[in-house]
């Protein structure tokens, strides 16, 4: 919480209602904003305990370290009391945005980059317009406490975004809103106004289960439980080493995240394209050759990659991911498999035991078939 903008003790001006927030943080481009009460329940708490335990973070090591904080968000922001939530759709701006999603995945000479990190980093430009929300109710209220997260530090958002009313949880974890589907990124305004909290929204899944069906990995195991150790965006992003060989043909040409579990969700037919330009697609990483962004050397790698999500993986990963992406590949001619075999040959000897090992795997692939 910031100190220097903490509520005092004396009377102040009247708090905003909900629809004025509401009016606020649409003028900032936010999907949706609500409130929860800054309080995790004893079922989350009990649920991330048993999912720890299972080792399902994998090496997400900070997911177990930061554990009470989750749990206990009192103790990461002393004072507050309430979480202004919100939701940024990042739904791309093409009509068809899920046949040429689908389109990209079937193209096994392409690359797919799930839809949330085609553009601007989101970290930053969640936090930025919440920050501005910040400033415009402290115009109306005067200084309060706050600290504004977005996939920033041991928060649990999607539970406290259900407790606000913005969505419900759904069979793969995500949030999802009835009117607006799942491709939101949530951010937090952990604040020290009292302001009421929200009707959460019902489960509305029911008995469909095409999530858990299409998992390329079957990362979902059961109904909202997600084993992280096999999930693609898990392996592409979060695992730093060697992505288990098992596992390797079924990421498919999927090299930063994966987004099956969202392309086949019914409510993602109500997914509203974003109002924010900065999630527009780069370097058309919406339909790129997996040639050639296996070419990109370092530096190409940090400037094409500078302000967007994908640059936290750095160029080992990025090359460890393309690699396997070719390996699966199904080249059509002699020609096409000689191109990718010359590109991989040109890595062989890559300065990382990572790369070369999964170039490797690659080139055998190619070969074998």
């Amino acid at each position: 919480m910031n100190p220097a903008k903490t509520r005092g003790a004396e009377a102040g001006p009247l708090l905003p209602d909900l629809p004025q927030l509401q009016r606020w943080a649409a003028e900032l481009g936010f999907s949706s904003l609500g409130s929860a009460r800054l309080a995790i329940s004893d079922e989350a708490r009990s649920g991330l305990r048993a999912w720890l335990d299972a080792g399902m973070h994998g090496e997400m090591d900070y997911m177990a370290r930061h554990e009470r904080l989750r749990g206990h968000p009192g103790e990461l922001v002393p004072g507050a009391v309430t979480a202004l939530m919100v939701t940024l759709d990042y739904t791309p701006r093409a009509p068809q945005w899920r046949e040429q999603a689908w389109s990209t995945i079937a193209d096994d000479g392409r690359a797919f980059v799930a839809r949330y990190a085609l553009g601007r980093d989101y970290h930053k430009v969640v936090r930025q317009r919440l920050q501005r929300l910040a400033d415009r109710i402290a115009e109306a209220v005067g200084p309060f406490g706050y600290r504004a997260f977005c996939d920033s530090a041991p928060v649990m958002e999607v539970e406290l975004a259900s407790r606000a009313g913005l969505g419900w949880r759904g069979k793969h974890t995500l949030l999802i809103n009835s009117r607006r589907g799942s491709l939101s990124f949530i951010g937090s305004l952990y604040t020290d106004l009292p302001l009421a909290e929200q009707a959460a929204e019902a489960d509305h899944c029911g008995r469909c289960s095409r999530c858990i069906e299409v998992c390329p990995t079957r990362a979902i195991i059961a109904p909202y439980r997600l084993d992280a150790r096999r999930c693609i965006a898990y392996l592409t992003i979060e695992h730093a080493g060697s992505i288990p060989e098992a596992l390797r043909p079924l990421i498919g040409n999927r090299i930063f995240g994966c987004d099956d579990c969202q392309l086949v969700c019914p409510w993602n037919k109500f997914a509203q394209p974003s109002a924010v330009d900065d999630f527009a697609p780069r370097h058309e990483l919406d339909s790129a050759l997996l040639i050639d962004l296996f070419a990109w050397d370092e530096p190409t790698f940090a400037e094409r990659t500078a302000g967007s999500p994908i640059r936290r993986i750095g160029h080992e990963r990025w090359l460890r991911n393309l690699a396997v992406a070719i390996g699966n590949a199904k080249p059509q001619s002699r020609d096409d498999r000689v191109r990718l075999l010359t590109a991989l040959g040109e890595r062989a000897s890559h300065p990382s035991a990572t790369v070369r090992e999964h170039v490797a795997w690659a080139i055998e692939q190619l070969n074998n078939r």
